[in-house]
């Protein structure tokens, strides 16, 4: 591990000197879609993996014209993919020109661990170009040196290329494009690679296991086509950052979600068909600061494990199946922690601890569209009453695996409601037992 670490900063102190300049902060959202539509069907890589860029002909340019062989070879590649491309609205493509590789736009040099006085293309940057191409499959894959790649926002089509012939490649983002096809395995067996942004994307079929077995950073796979169940293995991944939501994926959250517990830092399973219980182990988060499991199928009472979630800002629960009363430890993150937005609206709660009421005042917690007997804007009696009534099989968990800040308030009420509670409730909350 030390020694691939002592690479990957070999590899990130290429850039800090190139012309490139400073990357923006990675941010969790699930971003803007342009809206492409459907591409191409890819064609043929006129290259064979194996083998360098078949050399020009005597006519064309030589190796002696360029500083050196690693630049006349990419100085081949970017041609041949320059033919390829079929729109470009800003005229990038025409400043890929002469004889210096290392001034077209979108490219950046630097200097590869192995040849550190052979400057070669160590870096791409197409990120909102908005070029048009039918394939990026002998392009990137023949970039040998290449240390990261981003084509944010292009109209690139087809399957991603094989890249493990890219032996220092350690962030790839193809997001907002029109890529389609299985998840691009071929990119997991690259021992440096810890950024993966695959958002936007027509990507289909299952997120393999073997994902989460690497020790990627960011993992960016939302507003695509997945539509399989979560690897059980989910939780074996460092990652920190982690985006699963507007897809199709079934099936419960993993509890071995558990395991990311020094790590994930924020995880978005937003709007997806996901079910089962709600996990007690989402508690054993320590540092999460974002979770987001809204608009699924999700079912069972918020485990008291929840309360643990100190770091925690924003928890999404909304447009599930969950019931039961809305544990006091849980609105006590308000105080105790750094809860800001607690969104709990579109499920069946039936009753408030102690210390959510004063979050619905202060509009921290959303609860409308439940079964809370007093507050405004809740489900019909007849449609509370016939879930209500339906099997339940999540049995409720109020242990709490954590320490937590002893409260100034007493126990949480009674999770059985009044007869009769008035709107009153939400200006002067019940009494306290």
């Amino acid at each position: 591990m030390a020694s691939r670490k002592l690479l990957l900063l070999s590899t990130v102190l290429l850039f800090i000197s190139s012309s490139l300049g400073d990357r923006k902060a990675i941010e969790i959202g699930v971003g803007v879609n342009l809206g492409f539509g459907s591409g191409p069907t890819p064609s043929p890589s006129p290259l064979d993996d194996s083998s360098q860029p078949a050399p020009a002909p005597s006519s064309g340019p030589q190796p002696s014209d360029f500083p050196n062989l690693k630049q006349y070879y990419a100085y081949l590649v970017i041609q041949r993919f320059k033919q390829s491309i079929t729109c470009d609205p800003r005229g990038v493509a025409q400043t890929w020109v002469g004889y210096r590789p290392c001034t077209y736009e979108g490219f950046y040099c630097a200097a590869p661990p192995d040849s550190p006085d052979t400057p070669t293309i160590a870096s791409v940057d197409f990120n909102g170009f908005g070029l048009c191409a039918p394939t990026i499959v002998g392009f990137v894959d023949q970039l040998r040196d290449l240390a990261f790649f981003h084509a944010n926002s292009n109209y690139f089509s087809g399957a991603i290329p094989n890249l493990t012939g890219l032996p220092y490649l350690y962030e790839l983002d193809v997001s907002s494009n029109l890529h389609f096809g299985a998840f691009p395995a071929d990119v997991l067996p690259l021992s440096n690679l810890i950024f993966l942004d695959l958002r936007f994307n027509l990507f289909a079929g299952a997120v393999p296991a073997s994902v989460f077995a690497f020790d990627f950073d960011v993992l960016f796979f939302n507003n695509n086509n997945f539509n399989q169940p979560l690897p059980a293995e989910l939780g074996r991944s460092p990652v920190a950052y982690l985006t699963l939501a507007n897809n199709g994926f079934t099936g419960p959250i993993p509890p071995s979600i558990c395991n990311a517990s020094n790590t994930l830092v924020e995880v978005l399973f937003l709007n997806n068909m996901l079910s089962g219980c709600l996990p007690y182990e989402i508690g054993f988060l320590s540092i999460a600061t974002v979770f987001d499991a809204g608009f699924n199928q999700i079912t069972g009472p918020i485990p008291w494990s929840f309360g643990c979630l100190l770091k925690l800002e924003q928890l999404n629960l909304a447009g599930n199946l969950l019931y039961g009363e809305v544990p006091d430890v849980v609105c006590r993150l308000a105080k105790d922690g750094n809860l800001a937005n607690l969104s709990l609206s579109g499920n069946y709660f039936t009753w408030l601890g102690h210390s959510c009421w004063d979050l619905v005042k202060t509009k921290v917690l959303d609860v409308r569209q439940n079964c809370i007997p007093g507050l405004p804007e809740q489900r019909s009696p007849a449609e509370c009453s016939t879930f209500l009534w339906q099997p339940k099989h999540c049995l409720p968990s109020h242990d709490i695996p954590c320490s937590l800040p002893k409260s100034s308030t007493k126990r949480p009420m009674s999770s059985t409601p009044p007869a009769y509670v008035t709107y009153e409730a939400l200006h002067h909350p019940p009494p306290r037992n």
